[in-house]
């Protein structure tokens, strides 16, 4: 049963590929031999608080990392996408007696091999999950009777464990319970607003992202998740992370709704001196859009799960940085201190943009970062991996200190909210950048023409100008223009790049009292 896994099945895998099922009083989808109170075993007192937990991490970093092995056996191994999608867990509720929220553990199986510890805490009782196949219902196509008996017999102590879980309520209507987020994979979580589907990740922590000797990818060993007060739909989950190089206790409470609220805290305790490391990092795609589709024989407009980079400085300074899918690698750091927040958005949000009536980009989310806390000096760094298909995640953001984190008896705590939503928080009224486009000059093959579409929720002012720049020079031929649509405005000019291979292009829209835009960022790299 073992097949590829494209990237598009992989995002359905890891955030709904698991189909939704019915749900009853006691769980959802309950098998008929299945009794959810056996899985829950008491601990002795209560565990998985905050403080527990940084006292854990501290202790766990003084020693060498013992991190769980992968491990898949029996009716687990070897699944391809579809057998995997075919194992549906039961749901079971946070709150006794109240089934708005759901806790719904993941199978061990497909590109899941290592198991990861749940439990959970309800008033001043903590319960240990114990892992046993009969949470699963395993689809009669791609299962056998005599399969599933023998899984069923299995239990922990062949080493399987879940793979993750996640948390479901009533989100888009009263009447049916909508995931609305997933931990699974490494460190990695995804989550929903109001209307929106699965797109673009993020993750507790990142080590050596496009590093020479290869990244490091930080797991999430245990999760402990804390029974809401009742009529609450804010859950809290805390975890243990754990890699070769960190250690590290993390809080996240987390409110669905038009926007889905994520208040986090991290204490990280590091075993060397990590000087590449990724604080509040994402992760998505951008294949191609309006800007570059050559060599792309494709009937969609655009492709990708977020369309650029935004950035509210320490100062107050709002930046937006077009995303691309370069020829090599690239690497960007924009320096600065104590920012107000940054995020990878989906700003195009009409089905006209992207035509894929199947994977819906325009309903593909955005995630805000605020830090909480000031953060210092540092750098926010974007990545962008030249990638071929729309299969593989090629573009990462986050947060790296100026100094390199080291070994603390106190740790390095960073707290921050992740905004999961349609359009970023950030309310100020400038004129955004919507799309751009580049191409050959028709009258000198020499040179480009760049095109940037401003638009505005308010009048705009008299008197603009356009501030635009190449490699930090002005450039002189930019033009403005209202779009036919009335809502929008265009700048457009000519560059010459000559003999440089890369061009960092800026424009910004002037008023009469100061910048009457964002600033538009991209990097032009010679074809």
């Amino acid at each position: 049963m073992k097949a590829a896994i494209s990237r598009r099945s992989f995002v359905q895998l890891v955030l709904s590929g698991l189909a939704p099922v019915p749900f009853g009083l006691r769980a959802a989808a309950q098998p008929s031999d299945f009794d959810p109170d056996t899985l829950l075993v008491p601990t002795e007192g209560i565990s998985g608080r905050w403080e527990p937990l940084v006292d854990l991490a501290r202790q766990i970093s003084t020693e060498e990392a013992q991190l769980p092995e992968p491990q898949l056996s029996g009716i687990f191994e070897g699944l391809d996408y579809d057998a995997y999608r075919a194992i549906r867990p039961a749901g079971l509720p946070l709150q006794r007696d109240d089934d708005s929220i759901l806790m719904d553990p993941l199978p061990p199986g497909s590109v899941f091999s290592h198991p990861v510890s749940l439990s959970l805490i309800h008033g001043e009782q903590t319960f240990d999950l114990r892992f046993d196949p009969s949470i699963f219902e395993f689809g009669a196509d791609y299962f056998t009777p005599e399969s599933v008996a023998q899984a069923k017999d299995q239990d922990g102590d062949e080493g399987l464990g879940y793979s993750g879980f996640r948390l479901r309520a009533a989100l888009n209507r009263p009447d049916k319970l909508d995931e609305f987020i997933v931990f699974q994979g490494a460190s990695y979580f995804r989550a929903v607003a109001r209307g929106l589907i699965y797109g673009l990740s993020a993750r507790g922590l990142a080590i050596d992202t496009a590093a020479q000797e290869g990244e490091e990818f930080p797991l999430f060993t245990k999760f402990w998740i804390e029974a809401p007060e009742p009529k609450s739909h804010a859950v809290i989950v805390r975890a243990l992370l754990d890699s070769r190089s960190c250690a590290g206790a993390f809080e996240f409470e987390i409110s669905p709704g038009e926007t889905t609220v994520m208040k986090t805290r991290c204490r990280l305790f590091p075993r060397r001196e990590i000087d590449e490391i990724g604080i509040a990092p994402l992760t998505s795609m951008f294949f191609f859009g309006p800007s570059k589709r050559a060599g792309i024989d494709d009937y969609r407009d655009a492709v990708h799960d977020s369309s650029g980079l935004q950035i509210v400085t320490g100062t107050g300074r709002r930046i937006w940085r077009s995303l691309g899918n370069p020829p090599t690698l690239q690497v960007s750091a924009f320096t600065d201190e104590n920012p107000q927040g940054f995020g990878l958005s989906q700003r195009q949000s009409s089905f006209d943009f992207y035509q894929d009536a199947e994977a819906r980009y325009e309903k593909r989310p955005s995630c805000w970062i605020e830090p909480l806390d000031p953060w210092g000096r540092g750098s926010v760094v974007l990545i962008e991996i030249p990638v071929r298909t729309e299969f593989h995640d090629n573009i990462v953001a986050f947060w790296r200190p100026e100094a390199p984190l080291g070994p603390s008896d106190e740790g390095h705590e960073f707290q921050y909210r992740l905004h999961w939503s349609a359009v970023s928080p950030d309310t100020m009224q400038l004129g955004r950048v919507y799309a751009h486009r580049s191409g050959a000059s028709i009258n000198d093959p020499d040179q480009r023409v760049v095109v940037v579409d401003f638009r505005n929720d308010e009048a705009w002012p008299d008197g603009l100008q356009v501030d635009a720049r190449a490699n930090g020079s002005p450039v002189d031929t930019a033009t403005l223009v209202h779009l036919p649509d009335g809502e929008g405005l265009r700048v457009a000019f000519n560059y010459e790049p000559g003999d440089t291979d890369t061009t960092e292009l800026e424009i910004t829209l002037m008023g009469p009292d100061g910048p009457a835009s964002e600033t538009w960022l991209y990097r032009l790299i010679r074809p």
